[in-house]
């Protein structure tokens, strides 16, 4: 059976990593079939569209998506194309790898954020020259759909539970129908849960990474706790992650664009093809998957790396290395 993968590499050191992840796939030998198209700054620059609409209906298409970036179009990229495969849950590593300096090397969770709603439903307004509004929106239908992957997700992992992460002591209508949706989905389903707040669990998640696992959270809270993960092992540079629906999903690395690197070769590809192994593994290719995983870890261990992980490596030159390991 054949695969299409639409392949998005977007802006800035989006245009070197993406490659790079495909160059992995394609060593597989797997039925793949890649169909690139634009989205991002310099597709709106020339179109006066961020994200065409033939982009956008690839990723609504294709059995998945692989993105690179987008620089300041982002909101206008990513939040459509999450809308594209119909994206309900976020799912976000952050793991330390041997051999890279890490803040907590003992670091080992999984984000899944829920990515439809939160402040992220896009519904601002400016009331006046002094007022600005943003409404959030919490609907018991997306808190269930999220719970009910979670339950899932614990089931088939060596995790026993997971931690629901809220602020429903100040947003008590909102957060607090995210929790006891959650909650409740987790008790029919005889899964365990423990409950944080997100300050709380911001302090505490540094101080004691290992006290966590599977943390599930709102949409924002989500977005922000992982990027604060991420300097716990290492960097963004690090942090793969996958949106994903009921039918298709979307790949894509945590960091953003680096312009003050991009063009130049040296960009990490490891998060760009850590989401790649995750691509795979959402197909079926679990033990294709797995090696993918493996070889990175080991050339991050034993190199070659690139200059944000003390080297003087090339992008090539990594993705080169992953590809013999394999």
């Amino acid at each position: 059976m054949t695969h299409e993968i639409a392949v998005i590499p977007g802006d800035g050191i989006g245009q070197e990593v993406t490659p790079a992840a495909v160059e992995v796939l394609e060593a597989l030998e797997i039925d793949f079939e890649f169909v690139e198209a634009e989205a991002g700054d310099a597709v709106e620059e020339e179109t006066g569209e961020a994200l065409p609409r033939e982009t956008y209906d690839l990723a609504a298409s294709a059995d998945a998506t692989l993105f690179g970036a987008a620089g300041d179009t982002a909101a206008d990229v990513i939040l459509p194309l999450r809308e594209a495969v119909d994206s309900f849950v976020n799912i976000r590593p952050a793991k330390s790898y041997p051999g890279i300096d890490a803040v907590r090397p003992e670091t080992d969770l999984v984000f899944l954020r829920e990515n439809t709603e939160g402040v992220y439903a896009g519904h601002e307004d400016r009331l006046t020259e002094d007022v600005s509004t943003l409404t959030r929106v919490v609907t018991e239908s997306a808190s269930e759909r999220l719970a009910e992957f979670a339950c899932d997700y614990v089931s088939g992992d060596e995790h026993d539970g997971f931690t629901i992460v809220h602020k429903a002591n100040v947003m008590r209508e909102t957060d607090g129908r995210f929790r006891d949706t959650v909650r409740e989905v987790a008790e029919k389903n005889g899964v365990e849960t423990d409950q944080v707040l997100m300050d709380a669990f911001a302090t505490r998640v540094c101080l004691d990474p290992e006290q966590f696992g599977v943390v599930v959270c709102p949409n924002l809270a989500g977005d922000v706790l992982s990027d604060l993960a991420a300097g716990l092992v290492g960097g963004l540079g690090l942090l793969p992650s996958a949106n994903v629906g009921p039918e298709r999903a979307l790949f894509e690395p945590v960091h953003g664009t680096a312009p003050d690197i991009a063009g130049e070769g040296v960009a990490n590809p490891a998060a760009t093809i850590i989401s790649a192994a995750m691509l795979l593994e959402y197909l079926g290719y679990d033990e294709a998957g797995d090696a993918v995983r493996t070889a990175v870890e080991a050339t991050l261990e034993h190199g070659p790396r690139t200059p944000d992980l003390g080297g003087d490596a090339t992008t090539d030159d990594v993705t080169d290395a992953i590809i013999d390991r394999l």
